[in-house]
């Protein structure tokens, strides 16, 4: 196969827009509403039908959702959370927003998911615990109704960040988001991700009481009264998601089972390519259950030293792969944290590398991914 650079970048993630997401934006374009209306409410009623949580409240964006679970169940000054070390960094920033402290957990080195032992040791290692935020990295689910046993043990609540799981299940069939095993679970529709509305995000809760408090909190902490009349009975913030990316949203969740469908596709031709020499023997690949709705792709080099050649040399082939993720900890911001290597962590962070996957990726585009990396590893 011709190795030259590939024609047109291919990244590592993207949206899938057709034309019938244009429709939808450009019927409510048309329509009486375009900022917070109708079709919020409408995208709101399908994330409940799509995770099984009783409740979603949409906003702007997978951060605010986080921020808005953290103030909704009234975590603060005083209070301490536990975040998996392999994450983005707005997971452990939203509890800096509200005041709280951050701690790290290890995760596992070839999966990227915490266990619920991590979550106990760390527990052990802390106090004023207060919250654990357990990460579907990649994906794929960790063991949350363990880790929702050691929330228990420890007096905490548990947020789970679904924001590359939407779609997947766990091996008992508990669907991602659904909060059978969390106080509140949260999304995100940034383009990259299953679900595309431009940006935006959501809160999923089953408690009827935390879903009232965090539609509040979007709207600048406040209730409508009768006539004109409205209270702002708490401070709040702008974090609404307007009609036009909900218009987007609801298209795209509509086409939610064909896209993890694809990506489960791409994900199986890359595993039987890289079962046989030379890739067999050279990478490590996680070896994540079936209800994974695979966000990512992630093979394992041996070490930075060859991740950084096969991160320049894919590069240089116009396959713009990426690595998901600098500890968390490793950031300047959080240079006084207790925590300062975690062996999981470290382990995983110093071989991964993520490989195009999106609904669009081509067979012919995948293709080429394998054979720039067969030639990698033959050089």
């Amino acid at each position: 196969m011709d190795l030259s650079p590939y024609p047109h970048p291919i990244p590592y993630g993207r949206q899938c827009i057709d034309e019938s997401d244009i429709a939808s934006v450009i019927a409510t374009l048309k329509s009486d509403f375009v900022a917070q209306g109708p079709r919020v409410r409408e995208f709101e009623s399908m994330l409940c039908e799509v995770t099984g949580a009783r409740y979603a409240v949409a906003v702007s964006s997978g951060t605010a959702a986080l921020h808005l679970s953290c103030l909704g169940l009234g975590l603060g000054i005083g209070d301490r959370g536990i975040v998996p070390g392999i994450t983005f960094a707005a997971t452990a920033n939203c509890l800096r927003y509200v005041g709280a402290d951050v701690e790290f957990c290890d995760v596992d080195e070839c999966t990227g998911l915490a266990s619920p032992q991590s979550f106990q040791t760390a527990i052990e290692a802390s106090d004023s615990v207060k919250a654990l935020l357990p990460v579907s990295y990649s994906g794929a689910m960790p063991d949350l109704e363990g880790i929702a046993k050691v929330a228990s043990n420890a007096g905490a609540f548990v947020i789970e960040d679904a924001a590359h799981s939407i779609g997947a299940t766990n091996e008992a069939g508990v669907r991602s988001g659904s909060c059978e095993w969390s106080d509140a679970a949260i999304l995100s529709f940034h383009p990259v991700k299953h679900v595309c509305a431009g940006e935006g995000g959501a809160i999923l809760t089953n408690d009827e009481t935390l879903a009232r408090r965090v539609r509040r909190l979007r709207t600048h902490g406040i209730e409508p009264r009768e006539d004109w009349l409205y209270d702002q009975a708490e401070l709040g913030y702008h974090y609404r998601m307007t009609d036009l990316q909900a218009a987007l949203g609801v298209s795209q969740l509509a086409r939610l089972p064909e896209f993890v469908a694809r990506r489960r596709e791409l994900v199986f031709r890359y595993r039987q390519a890289f079962s046989e020499a030379p890739f067999a023997s050279r990478i490590r690949i996680a070896n994540t259950d079936l209800g994974s709705s695979h966000h990512l792709f992630v093979v394992h080099f041996s070490g930075e030293a060859e991740r950084k050649a096969a991160y320049e040399f894919f590069h240089k082939k116009n396959v713009r792969v990426q690595v998901h993720y600098m500890p968390v900890y490793r950031h300047s911001y959080y240079a006084n944290s207790s925590v300062k290597s975690l062996s999981g962590v470290e382990s995983f962070y110093s071989g991964c590398l993520s490989l195009p996957l999106y609904p669009s990726l081509e067979d012919e585009e995948q293709t080429y991914v394998i054979e720039c990396l067969r030639a990698f590893l033959n050089r």
